[in-house]
């Protein structure tokens, strides 16, 4: 047998092995495959982060809205006094409670006393933002307040120019106002959030995740001003600071 044949023989052999060889296609079929699989589980993975993140905002939220409702120190004849201290505490927890969600660098928390109530300087009950307190470092559009504001000043003292703000339709989004009832509060919630996707923008854009909590005042709280005994005074978490 000449060079020429022995060397057809030794191929026509060989590709009869590769033709029945299937040793190879899991392999080929993974390396084909690989890229499908790896954006579907990066996309499910980036969506399931989100929807994870959104619960735990609304129950920041939530938690935030009944703490605050539930603060206070006793004073006489069972009428409860709300000092910047219980707020700095409820804000204390808040963060704590956010982890490794960095809230107060990744976001910004608004506090809002929603009352309808008759103070010594009102003719009639009348419904008001009479003090806010806020933490947080992001400012501008979509993290500072959008359902109304009260000046720094507000309710630190039991004064006419320290009543806050004035607002008749409540607060929150259109077709969902929450109103207090007379001679009422309701602490009314708002934290938004700068989401920060786990792979950056390749599957979902960073965005501000909002939610809004409010729930009345569960106890016979004074509701003429926030107290700061000197005795224990604290600096006061006012939404003109920016603080994480």
């Amino acid at each position: 047998m000449t060079a020429r044949a022995r060397i057809a023989t030794g191929l026509r052999a060989l590709r009869r092995r590769l033709r029945h060889d299937r040793r190879g296609t899991a392999l080929m079929e993974f390396a084909f495959t690989l890229p499908l699989v790896l954006t579907v589980g990066g996309w499910g993975t980036e969506l399931a982060w989100l929807a994870i993140t959104n619960l735990r905002i609304s129950q920041l939220a939530l938690n935030l809205a009944d703490t605050a409702s539930r603060v206070g120190a006793s004073g006489s004849n069972g009428v409860t006094q709300l000092r910047e201290a219980d707020i700095n505490d409820t804000f204390t927890g808040i963060r704590l409670s956010s982890g490794t969600m960095a809230l107060g660098a990744n976001g910004r928390v608004i506090l809002s006393s929603l009352e309808n109530t008759k103070q010594s300087y009102d003719t009639d009950y009348t419904q008001r933002i009479h003090w806010q307190r806020c933490f947080g470092m992001k400012s501008g559009t979509g993290y500072d307040s959008s359902y109304g504001t009260a000046p720094p000043a507000a309710g630190t003292d039991a004064t006419q120019a320290n009543a806050g703000t004035t607002t008749t339709t409540g607060m929150g989004d259109a077709g969902f106002k929450v109103m207090a009832p007379q001679n009422s509060s309701v602490m009314f919630v708002e934290i938004n959030y700068r989401f920060q996707p786990l792979f950056g923008s390749l599957f979902v854009a960073p965005r501000i995740i909002h939610y809004s909590a409010s729930l009345l005042v569960r106890d016979n709280r004074d509701f003429t001003q926030v107290y700061n005994p000197t005795d224990s005074a604290v600096t006061r978490s006012t939404c003109d600071r920016y603080t994480a």
